[in-house]
């Protein structure tokens, strides 16, 4: 499968700094996609693991995954890499990710962008499939986001 981009704006009623101290609470930020568990911190705003989890077609996909944040410019920008594997199913994961904050006449436009891939057995079920699975994700994602400040 090849890799999928992403690319999405919301905007929020707060300022930049309140948006930045949101989005780098991991484990709230963890909390709003469902498919994400066990989110551990080895250092803040540097590495992490997770376990990424669900079901796609028949395969029960749980992938133990590193998080590494590749770039922090605060409270402007944070970029991060994820890697990871489910060997039961054969399969691999890898997530690049760029959040941006700015400032505008009614709050914070946040903007997300980055790339998703998955290899393996679960990929041969298409990248429609994984696309829908990726396309949930970020719609818990910023749903969540605006809820948070709502």
């Amino acid at each position: 499968m090849p890799a999928v981009t992403f690319d999405r704006t919301i905007r929020v009623h707060a300022e930049p700094g309140d948006v930045w101290r949101v989005i780098t609470d991991v484990p709230l930020v963890a909390s709003w996609v469902t498919v994400v568990d066990d989110v551990h911190e080895h250092e803040a705003l540097v590495r992490y693991d997770a376990v990424l989890a669900d079901r796609v077609g028949p395969f029960k996909l749980s992938a133990d995954l590193d998080v590494d944040v590749k770039k922090v410019d605060a409270p402007h920008a944070i970029e991060v890499a994820a890697d990871g594997e489910d060997r039961q199913v054969a399969s691999r994961i890898q997530i690049g990710a760029r959040v941006a904050l700015a400032a505008d006449d009614t709050g914070t436009a946040i903007h997300v962008s980055g790339q998703y891939e998955v290899t393996g057995r679960v990929a041969t079920l298409g990248a429609s499939m994984i696309k829908s699975k990726g396309e949930k994700i970020l719609d818990e994602f910023f749903g969540a986001l605006a809820g948070h400040f709502g």
